[in-house]
């Protein structure tokens, strides 16, 4: 027995090592990505008829057999489907290039500073008002689409053009405002929905939509909601409510001034902190 583990240890290089590392990590990316995910629940039912299969070929259950292996290869196209946001979502992230830098990373210390002082006055203006607004901060993902939807602006970021905007009859002041480096690139954008059917019920079409499209993109979305003045954000599909706008000034002037660490990550802790905060009240 020794003999033979000595045998394997001996015929393993640094390339298989390598090799090993490689794929368990994608595994483990894959894993954690579905955690995320609703794919989380899809994933179990698609074991549940893998299993089905083989004990139906083991039993000799040729009828059960053969209909689960027909549903397994139809299941293929249906999963490209269902899978479809994730999918998306998943290429999305591995295509974004560390090369070129997100708009955020462009900004110097005192552009970002005078930019995250307008929105902080924006949003404070708006909440206690109760003025509706949604703000989509575009990053790596173009949001090309969403723009052509709405009414190009590309004018410099002022708590007063974004008062005008979403002041209430104005006419863009029900779509999203969509905001691209230091610039309102466009205003009365439409947003696509989330899915998530666990979200409170409380929440209007404004918290559904910029839950939407950081779901499908790495968007950041700040939400003001017009009947209570509550200021939210949502980003990767999760939303954090009952913010001030301190916090929303010190998130933003952290997340254009990040450099050393890969933004997502980085905003991500952020956000989480923000949730467990909240949650804690």
């Amino acid at each position: 027995m020794k003999d033979f583990f000595d045998n394997i240890i001996a015929s393993i290089g640094i390339n298989d090592v390598l090799d090993i590392l490689i794929v368990s990590f994608i595994v483990y990316k894959i894993l954690g990505f579905i955690r995320e995910t609703r794919a989380q629940q899809l994933v179990k039912g698609l074991l549940v008829l893998v299993v089905a299969f083989f004990l139906s070929d083991i039993l000799n259950l040729y009828a059960l057999n053969w209909i689960l292996r027909g549903t397994m290869t139809l299941g293929v196209i249906a999963l490209v489907v269902v899978f479809q946001p994730e999918l998306r979502r998943g290429l999305e992230y591995v295509g974004r290039s560390k090369i070129v830098k997100a708009p955020f990373g462009q900004l110097d210390k005192e552009k970002a500073k005078t930019v995250t002082d307008e929105f902080a006055k924006a949003v404070d203006s708006f909440s206690s008002t109760k003025t509706g607004a949604l703000i989509i901060l575009e990053r790596e993902t173009a949001l090309s689409d969403i723009a052509e939807t709405g009414t190009e602006v590309n004018a410099d970021i002022t708590s007063e053009l974004l008062g005008n905007i979403f002041y209430e009859g104005a006419p863009l002041h029900d779509g999203a405002v969509l905001i691209r480096g230091d610039k309102i690139f466009a205003a009365g954008c439409v947003l696509p929905l989330t899915g998530n059917k666990n979200l409170n019920k409380s929440l209007g079409t404004r918290h559904r939509a910029g839950i939407g499209i950081t779901e499908n993109s790495d968007a950041i979305a700040i939400i003001v909601s017009e009947e209570t003045g509550i200021i939210s954000m949502a980003v990767d599909g999760k939303l954090t409510r009952f913010l001030d706008t301190k916090t929303v000034e010190k998130t933003l002037l952290n997340l254009y001034l990040s450099n050393n660490e890969d933004d997502s990550f980085k905003f991500s802790k952020i956000f989480d902190k923000l949730g467990r905060k909240k949650d804690a009240k």
